[in-house]
């Protein structure tokens, strides 16, 4: 899976199980740079993944809470099972290999 589908899925992950945190919050839980998650926040947010709502905390302060489309669950899933996929071929490459090693010098 190449590198910006696995950012967008760890942003759509994070995104999901917590809403009404920040982007500052999300970015260093991701242990991404904040320009890093806004540039990704942003691309979701494009193609429909990610829908963004404020609402007044305080009467001082707008925040924002991220919410996953309907769009944004589905390409979500999707993300996940192309990465377990990924992992399981990965996985049956490494078994191959051991064993075929194990052959060689057993």
């Amino acid at each position: 899976m190449k590198k910006s589908k696995v950012d967008h899925f760890e942003v759509l992950r994070k995104i999901e199980q917590n809403p009404n945190s920040t982007q500052r919050e999300l970015a260093e839980e991701l242990g991404f740079s904040l320009g890093k998650f806004n540039y990704c926040l942003k691309a979701l947010k494009n193609k429909g993944l990610v829908k963004i709502e404020n609402f007044t905390k305080n009467p001082n302060k707008i925040n924002y809470m991220y919410v996953l489309t309907p769009k944004g669950f589905s390409e979500k899933t999707s993300l996940t099972i192309n990465f377990m996929k990924t992992k399981m071929k990965e996985y049956d490459e490494l078994k191959a290999e051991l064993k075929k090693s194990k052959r060689i010098t057993g």
